[in-house]
């Protein structure tokens, strides 16, 4: 690829990216396979796609800040826990994963990260329409949303759609508190995940910073967006191109 393209087409799969995540999902989609198509190691290409999303987790967060001040501080207190500590074993796995068998996983991931994309409106739709804390599985939310931050520790792609599902179907009947939740978790877990990717070298510094700049301008932007623009057309393009990746990937394999 050359040169002055390389630039380009980081910056530009990271705004996407940003406004993907504030909005719907889905925005590893576009900065992991960029990053792996600009020379990047797999492995290290999960690491600095993460790093290069989560500052556009920081600009959706504040974009939501009004929702997120009306919790209760128990709540935020308690789940940015959980997700802090998922995020940190999730990245501890990755480092621990040979560089092959994590290559053979990447197209399965892409996959099954897509599944969960497409299945999205139907698992908000089986949210409870109740009180939240009258929801059967309400109890089972703190050990899905560990289990939920391990994974996105691991590998960001479908991180948010996993966590508005388990929102959606432990009780959450505001879809826009799930998404202020989902944004603020994804923040937190992806700064871990993050910080332990960098302690250990496994980040390209490079390509990250430049990442970080454009997906922070995406996630404000998204955060703003995602109450008036209407999300369809954009669900479209984060599905094909996670089923487009995962071919890619699958013939890369």
């Amino acid at each position: 690829m050359e040169t002055l393209t390389t630039p380009a087409l980081l910056a530009t799969a990271a705004f996407a990216a940003g406004v993907l995540n504030a909005i719907a999902g889905g925005g590893s989609f576009l900065t992991f396979p960029a990053l792996v198509f600009a020379g990047v190691p797999p492995i290290v290409a999960n690491a600095t796609s993460a790093l290069a999303v989560s500052p556009g987790y920081l600009g959706s967060t504040l974009g939501f800040k009004h929702e997120l001040l009306r919790l209760p501080r128990e709540r935020l207190r308690q789940e940015t826990l959980l997700a802090a500590a998922g995020g940190v074993a999730g990245a501890l796995l990755l480092l621990v994963t040979p560089a092959r068998v994590f290559s053979g996983l990447v197209p399965w991931l892409l996959l099954f990260a897509t599944v969960l994309f497409v299945a999205g409106p139907w698992l908000a739709r089986r949210g409870h329409s109740g009180d939240p804390q009258d929801h059967p599985w309400t109890r089972w939310r703190p050990l899905g949303l560990l289990a939920v931050s391990v994974y996105g520790g691991y590998f960001n792609g479908g991180l948010g759609i996993l966590l508005l599902a388990l929102y959606t179907l432990t009780g959450e009947r505001h879809l826009i508190t799930a998404n202020a939740m989902k944004n603020l978790n994804s923040l937190v877990l992806s700064l871990l995940s993050v910080a332990t990717f960098a302690v250990a070298g496994a980040i390209a510094w490079g390509p990250a910073v430049l990442m970080m700049v454009a997906a922070t301008a995406g996630g404000y932007a998204g955060a703003h967006w995602s109450r008036r623009v209407p999300v369809a057309w954009l669900r479209g393009v984060v599905v094909a191109t996670g089923l487009g990746m995962s071919a890619v990937f699958f013939l890369r394999a």
